[in-house]
């Protein structure tokens, strides 16, 4: 059986700390938006020493009815594309900006499994969502992944992309410059 505790993986803890020093530097903020990795990315971001200056705090919604009552996700976006799909990620960020504020989202949505896969959505299936608001426009964007291994690897690997789409937007330009699925 996999051991129920996650730690923290000390490059995750790095990375983060440099997002911290971008976004504090920039005077921005991130938020997050959580399903299959409950609160992981959220923890990582307050491991880091005066993360208060530009985290703004996150949403584990695992329950599709949390996802619309917190997050403003429309149930019908959720019946035609299911939880686990780009389109509720981009959802679950944009949401997430409109409910704190935050120039920065990252949300996570997947199957760590070991069960609730299918055919079309194995386990291991995961999308990570980013948005970011500037100039009065919010664009939101999605990757598909498919992790192999358990439930710990498929949610630590889930962590580790979402901070480096966050990294690679911060240092690469706009965000629509990301090889992502896009949607203004």
């Amino acid at each position: 059986m996999n051991s129920p505790i996650m730690v923290i993986r000390e490059e995750d803890l790095v990375l983060a700390g440099r997002i911290g020093t971008v976004l504090k530097d920039r005077g921005e903020r991130v938020t997050t938006a959580e399903s299959c990795t409950g609160g992981l990315v959220c923890a990582t971001f307050t491991a880091v020493p005066g993360s208060s200056e530009w985290f703004e705090g996150g949403v584990v919604a695992y329950a599709n009815r949390l996802k619309e009552s917190l997050l403003g996700i429309d149930p019908a976006l959720l019946r035609e594309h299911g939880a686990v799909s780009g389109e509720v990620a981009e959802a679950m960020a944009l949401g997430s900006i409109s409910a704190t504020g935050a120039e920065w989202s990252l949300s996570t949505t997947g199957i760590a499994g070991p069960s609730g896969g299918t055919p079309e959505k194995p386990v291991g299936t995961v999308y990570v969502g980013i948005a970011h608001r500037d100039a009065g426009s919010v664009l939101a964007h999605s990757r598909h992944f498919l992790f192999r291994g358990d439930r710990n690897s498929v949610r630590a690997l889930t962590v580790a992309s979402a901070l480096a789409a966050l990294s690679s937007a911060l240092s690469g330009g706009p965000v629509h410059a990301l090889p992502w699925e896009s949607r203004p």
